[in-house]
């Protein structure tokens, strides 16, 4: 007799429609402004919820249960706009699930929803937002510092466009695909701790490459006269080129993590100094 019950869900789970890739890429395009109509009460609900939509109204004649489940993706959510792909295809599979199989509870959708929220929203500003950007922005203003002009605008707009929707694509597909199982897959494989860490090395190497082009501090001062006469920026270049723009870096890198300064109070200080160093002729 189970095994006849366990036949007839089997035969019934393949015959109940799925989400067609036309479905699911409609679902992609309204993941695109899950900021729309954000809020200080509910922040992204808007946008989730018009992500949903297609699901919703497809699996949903009923009047009520139609309301019902717009009322349940109103709820609260806020997490990385570029990663909240993820909960979207899981949300899809999971809400696919329950008004099909009745079988889960409709709460369980909203938790689910809630436990993604910080994982990922510390993924997506860290790698995302923390990393990806910086490295792309400093290499398309290298391009631009090149003489390379539109170049690296386009370098940039591209490349985070490759990033971004990469990302929200893998999140709608995969999350839909795999459900709940993907997020497991992806913290209990510790592929998010080696990209961090590659990520990490890669833009600390960068950003450090670019500090003598974009930290120039000249002192124009000279000691002596005549033939003996010792200008001090041209002797510190001939040791360590851009040493003073490194050492200056370095400072405001000690001041900001070790004695937690701000840095806005850091940048009104450096245009004080710079203007009152070419004042007093100190700087040039």
């Amino acid at each position: 007799m189970s095994d006849q019950v366990s036949t007839a869900t089997e035969v019934q789970s393949e015959e109940t429609p799925k989400l067609t890739n036309k479905e699911l890429w409609r679902v992609f395009r309204n993941q695109l402004t899950i900021r729309c109509a954000n809020n200080y009460e509910r922040q992204q609900n808007a946008g989730f919820t018009q992500a949903m939509m297609p699901v919703i109204e497809k699996y949903y004649d009923d009047p009520d249960d139609k309301r019902e489940a717009y009322e349940r993706h109103m709820e609260y959510f806020l997490t990385n706009d570029i990663t909240s792909a993820i909960p979207v295809g899981v949300a899809a599979a999971m809400e696919e699930r329950y008004a099909t199989e009745r079988d889960i509870d409709p709460d369980s959708i909203n938790a689910v929803k809630t436990a993604l929220m910080g994982p990922l929203a510390g993924i997506g500003d860290s790698l995302l937002n923390g990393t990806a950007r910086p490295i792309l922005a400093g290499l398309a203003i290298s391009f631009i510092q090149a003489g390379l002009g539109w170049f690296g605008v386009l370098f940039f707009v591209i490349g985070m466009s490759i990033v971004s929707l990469g990302v929200r694509y893998f999140g709608v597909f995969q999350g839909y695909k795999q459900g709940v199982k993907l997020v497991a897959k992806i913290q209990s494989s510790g592929l998010i701790d080696k990209i961090s860490d590659l990520a990490a090395i890669a833009a600390y190497t960068i950003v450090g490459g670019f500090i003598p082009g974009l930290v120039i501090i000249n002192i124009p001062i000279e000691i002596g006269s005549g033939d003996s006469v010792l200008n001090i920026q041209q002797t510190l270049d001939g040791l360590v080129p851009g040493l003073l723009g490194v050492l200056y870096t370095l400072l405001m890198y000690v001041l900001i993590t070790k004695k937690k300064i701000s840095a806005v109070k850091l940048i009104l200080i450096t245009m004080v100094i710079g203007i009152a160093g070419v004042y007093l002729g100190i700087l040039g």
